[in-house]
């Protein structure tokens, strides 16, 4: 068990050291004078030796008063230093995110303002990702993934299911050729490298086998696998709450309507042991009301287009 003096002693001393007078003390600790000179003299009797040589008119410390002074502010300026470092951990003013690239761009950020008038103390500070989550990674402080099982060590919120269509530009639907799933071996299948479902997937659960000879186009990132269907490129399989906006705008359509709808969830994810931290629990609350907001307008617009999801 450590043998420590009496901390307020050591404080009280600490500061009348560093100014040589108890008046200056006092004004710093918000105490009186006699309470500084009390807790140094309560210190002296603790160490049996003077820490001060104390005059009418002067203060100075001793020997040894002069040797504890060094080593006590050092050590209470790692203590005030340690003691910042954890209170910004407990409220951090700064909340790191990991998120895949395409949700980040295309739905984090544009709803990210609602959360700074939440939390105005709380800075954003986005990275794009979809790694596996590492307990030992201490880069972040929530990681946003779709459809990824809770490792060890974190903690996971729902906030979002997202469905996912084969999406076109109107354009291809208006030529023609294009009234049933048997008909895409006539159209190029734009694929991406992070897409959740692949074609041969979605042609298998539609009754259809993808061929060798099918055309694809192929991309690393979804951005770009969408950037080229809005380029009428071809056709792609994307999360509709992604593309809600050109969908309702007219300029991309699901040709196949409610036909071959996949889902996944979206989930929050924060290691355990910051289970408690206000700006965290802040995040991913608000995160779950932006994600119903989202899916109820997207029911919405189903509904408005005959469908039920």
């Amino acid at each position: 068990m450590r043998k420590l003096p009496p901390l307020n002693a050591v404080r009280a001393f600490e500061a009348a050291a560093r100014h040589v007078s108890f008046t200056k003390a006092a004004v710093e600790l918000h105490v009186t004078h006699g309470a500084v000179s009390r807790q140094v003299a309560l210190l002296e009797d603790w160490f049996g030796v003077k820490l001060f040589r104390r005059a009418p008119s002067q203060l100075t410390l001793t020997a040894a008063g002069l040797t504890y002074y060094r080593e006590v502010t050092a050590v209470l300026d790692r203590l005030a230093l340690a003691s910042m470092d954890m209170k910004q951990y407990g409220s951090p003013s700064v909340l790191r995110i990991s998120a895949p690239p395409t949700f980040a761009m295309r739905w984090l950020i544009r709803r990210s303002s609602e959360f700074q008038r939440i939390r105005a103390d709380v800075e954003l500070r986005l990275t794009t990702s979809i790694g596996p989550l590492n307990v030992h990674d201490t880069s972040f402080d929530v990681a946003i993934r779709g459809n990824v099982a809770e490792p060890a060590g974190w903690a996971s919120q729902y906030f979002m299911t997202e469905r996912i269509a084969p999406v076109c530009h109107v354009d291809l639907l208006a030529r023609g050729r294009l009234n049933s799933p048997d008909d895409l071996h006539h159209h190029t299948l734009i694929t991406y490298l992070t897409e959740p479902y692949d074609w041969s997937q979605w042609l298998a659960q539609a009754g259809e086998v993808m061929t060798p000879q099918q055309e694809t186009l192929r991309f690393e990132q979804m951005f770009f696998a969408l950037q080229a269907t809005q380029e009428r490129m071809g056709i792609g399989l994307f999360p509709l709450f992604l593309v809600i906006d050109e969908l309702m705008a007219g300029q991309l359509c699901l040709p196949f309507g409610e036909l071959g709808l996949r889902k996944r969830e979206y989930r929050s994810f924060y290691q355990t042991e910051n289970d408690n931290l206000p700006a965290i629990a802040d995040f991913t609350t608000w995160l779950a009301d932006a994600g119903r907001e989202t899916e109820r307008f997207m029911r919405d617009w189903a509904r408005s287009m005959g469908w039920d999801f």
